[in-house]
């Protein structure tokens, strides 16, 4: 019988090695030397795709929807093209947890045939591919979120947002890599190990949905969904510089989908898209939305997409700008895009305002504190079962007290008082919107993330928020740090420490714009405002 954690681990990721059609494997002869770190030019030039595969693969969603809808493109070509890229994007970036191919190209048929007899697609989403992050269940495919203990447990149904975007007409085909319990900031667990970033192999696709930003920005696949409570979903984009809202709680459906820490509820965990543009993160949001996902998950709340939100917001906006949360100091790079992008939309016509941080050290603390607050048993439950280890990156939770209830009920409290602060804060300085960086940094070496902070509190907030790139990339002849830096705590002090601007050079820097509770289709609009003055 197989028990310790190291022979589910191996037992795992032979299944997984075992379900990649061999004629999908790319040779070894035709892969890309392992000193090569950017992986991202490598499908063009490789010959290993066919000239219609890779135009499917390159195409984002928004170009792919209609010509699906149309029959222009079948759903089965579509959908074995992005298979067979995903394939290959695992092989250099291990980023896959479960593939469902034979499943996909079945419902890819069906999606075809349904076209050709009522001459009209299923949904808004017809026949397009879209890949999972490993906690979203698909009925009779696993869902380990990074535990071994995991191992061998298929879901049973699917979950709720499998089946709105089933009911939309999308095709699942793909499960990603998540890091252990979707605790840690980036990718890397005992069961399947780390991912890696196509655009360096050196850096981190970010976490705990690195699989999905990884395999994202690879284009093996062109829209994904990942899932944020502390910055799940944000930091993976800023990291390989693609697109993601993380929604306020109620918008998207969260029923059956597999938790680390399952009850923990003082601060909500959300999925939402990751995508290479705006436009695929607005057309997912209407589908989903418009799935009416009210009628599948208890937790939604009955709000289709509201145009008249968009209406009513003003053609300049007054924007807050945080330019450091006063806990750990934005590297260079992420610095001069926040400085640039602040000078383009002034240049624009936007007022501009400081936003002073001074909330922003409590909100960080609520997060810790509410992370931890079983005293890390719940994770380490799921660990004991089979004598897998704690990983270093969640060493917190391996010296946590319980709290008892009326403890927790106290924090519950504070969090309260904490967002009512905040947005009497926002009312009274009349912004419509925060614009800060997404993360301290561009992104990092493995194993070297230190900091959510500047994503967490928006979490405790349950505020929306989009990350996005800003066209600009680190350049190493003026990012260097500057030698009058000093360091505001010890993390800081590890990030300028660790910031290596030789590795970090030509990478993509993000920022993040941040509405209020609820403001999803704001959030969009104003996000597309800032991309426009960039």
């Amino acid at each position: 019988m197989v028990n310790t954690w190291e022979e589910l681990a191996a037992k795992k990721r032979a299944q997984l090695a075992a379900s990649l059609p061999k004629e999908w494997l790319v040779p070894d002869d035709k892969l890309p030397p392992a000193e090569q770190n950017d992986v991202t030019t490598w499908p063009a030039s490789s010959g290993w795709f066919t000239p219609e595969e890779l135009k499917i693969t390159e195409s984002t969603a928004t170009e792919l929807i209609p010509q699906l809808a149309s029959g222009a493109l079948s759903s089965e070509a579509v959908t074995r093209a992005f298979c067979k890229r995903a394939v290959a994007a695992h092989q250099l970036l291990n980023c896959l947890a479960e593939v469902c191919f034979d499943r996909a190209i079945e419902t890819a048929k069906a999606r075809d045939e349904y076209l050709a007899k009522n001459g009209k697609p299923i949904g808004p989403l017809h026949g397009l591919p879209i890949s999972l992050k490993d906690n979203i269940n698909i009925k009779g495919l696993d869902s380990t979120v990074g535990f071994a203990s995991h191992v061998g447990d298929p879901a049973a149904s699917d979950s709720a947002l499998v089946d709105v975007l089933l009911a939309a007409g999308a095709v699942p085909y793909v499960k990603t890599n998540v890091p252990t319990a979707m605790m840690i900031a980036e990718t890397i667990n005992n069961v399947f190990g780390r991912t890696k970033s196509p655009l360096h192999r050196g850096v981190t696709p970010g976490g705990s949905s690195g699989g999905e930003s990884a395999l994202i920005a690879f284009k093996g696949s062109c829209l994904g969904v990942g899932s944020d409570i502390g910055g799940s979903l944000r930091i993976p984009a800023a990291c390989t510089g693609i697109f993601t809202i993380r929604a306020s709680g109620g918008r998207f459906p969260v029923r059956n989908c597999r938790s680390g820490m399952p009850g923990q509820e003082a601060v909500m965990s959300v999925n939402g898209p990751l995508a290479r543009t705006i436009d695929d993160i607005e057309t997912y949001t209407r589908a989903v939305i418009g799935g009416e996902p009210w009628l599948y998950d208890a937790k939604c709340l009955p709000i289709p997409w509201r145009n008249e939100a968009v209406a009513a917001l003003p053609e300049k906006l007054k924007i807050g700008v945080i330019w450091s949360d006063g806990l750990v100091q934005p590297t260079p790079p992420t610095a001069r895009a926040l400085r640039h992008t602040v000078e383009k939309l002034k240049a624009a016509g936007h007022t501009i305002i400081d936003w002073d941080p001074v909330d922003q050290a409590e909100g960080n603390t609520l997060l810790a504190r509410m992370f931890v607050a079983d005293g890390g048993k719940t994770i380490q439950h799921e660990l004991n079962r089979t004598g897998e280890p704690l990983r270093p990156e969640m060493a917190p939770y391996g010296v946590a007290t319980e709290l008892g209830t009326a403890d927790m009920w106290k924090l519950h409290l504070e969090r309260s008082a904490y967002q009512n602060k905040y947005l009497d804060r926002w009312n009274a300085a009349g912004i419509d919107a925060l614009l800060l960086p997404t993360i301290p940094f561009n992104t990092v070496k493995h194993g070297e993330f230190e900091h959510v902070g500047y994503t967490g509190v928006y979490n405790v907030l349950d505020y929306a928020a989009i990350s996005f790139p800003t066209g600009l990339t680190v350049d190493k002849s003026v990012d260097q740090l500057d030698a009058a830096y000093k360091p505001v705590s010890e993390s800081d002090k590890k990030v300028a420490a660790s910031y290596d601007v030789e590795t970090m050079d030509g990478l993509p820097i993000s920022l993040q714009i941040v509405g209020r509770r609820l403001e999803e289709e704001k959030v969009i609009t104003m996000c597309r405002k800032v991309l426009s003055v960039l």
